[in-house]
């Protein structure tokens, strides 16, 4: 019995490494022309998803609470210490839900993750959003009552949270599992491209939606691409937890 096992061991460490063989053969350095589905002419399906998981990851507006997270708070009438203490709880949260990620990224998925994420992020989103609007105006500045400005504290955490337990370090594990070894370098390249254009895309806009259209209508913007977001992993992404790259398969 252990002779016929190991015999199959031995034939399946075999099999799996000419998988491998074969995915990687007669292949050319990874080149943009990879990306391009030959039977359509069209960017493939993979692409585009992970073109959406980069470009999502950054619409939800996290980096506008981690870059002006002290102009944000100070803002809606927290004193310059208070905002800065926020910050730091904000960061601490950011380490813990990175730590929740890691035990459970293996046991349920990251799908699941990211769904679950972005639905917290559009429901925490949307109260902060109520939390703005109902800001008066005190020598010029917004100005929160004592509840609604608890209130959007706690909201403003929780996002925070959702975020880093989901999209923060669960997007970057979709985009090293999801690309097939034909496409890897040239799909993970165009991914974190789109990455970055879509971080400064939102870090530099932020200020001109604040002073345009207020806090009210900037974190409006990015609760409605939060709700998209969920429609978008619901609808486009796929399960990657237990499958090997050679298992991947793209249009």
């Amino acid at each position: 019995m252990t002779t016929r096992r190991n015999g199959f061991c031995a034939w399946s460490t075999r099999k799996r490494l000419e998988d491998i063989r074969t995915s990687l053969s007669n292949r050319h350095k990874p080149r943009l022309s990879d990306l391009i589905n030959p039977a359509t002419g069209k960017l493939l399906k993979l692409v585009w998803i992970g073109i959406g998981l980069a470009v999502f990851q950054q619409l939800v507006g996290i980096n506008v609470v981690f870059y002006y997270g002290a102009v944000l708070w100070q803002a809606v009438g927290f004193s310059e210490s208070d905002a800065l203490m926020i910050n730091v709880i904000s960061g601490a949260v950011s380490i813990a839900a990175c730590l929740v990620t890691i035990g459970l990224i293996d046991r349920i998925g990251r799908k699941p993750l990211l769904w679950g994420g972005s639905v917290g992020m559009t429901i925490t989103l949307a109260i902060l959003v109520y939390a703005f609007s109902t800001a008066d105006i005190v020598n010029g500045s917004l100005a929160l009552s004592s509840g609604n400005g608890v209130l959007a504290l706690l909201a403003a955490n929780v996002y925070v949270f959702c975020f880093n337990v989901s999209w923060g370090p669960v997007m970057w594990v979709m985009l090293g599992e999801m690309f097939p070894n034909q496409v890897r370098g040239s799909g993970l390249a165009v991914a974190g491209l789109f990455q970055w254009v879509a971080n400064f895309a939102i870090t530099m806009t932020f200020p001109i939606m604040l002073a345009s259209i207020g806090l009210t209508g900037a974190y409006g913007f990015y609760a409605i691409c939060a709700l998209l977001s969920v429609i978008f992993v619901a609808r486009f992404v796929r399960e990657t937890n237990g499958k090997e790259l050679e298992e991947m398969v793209y249009e």
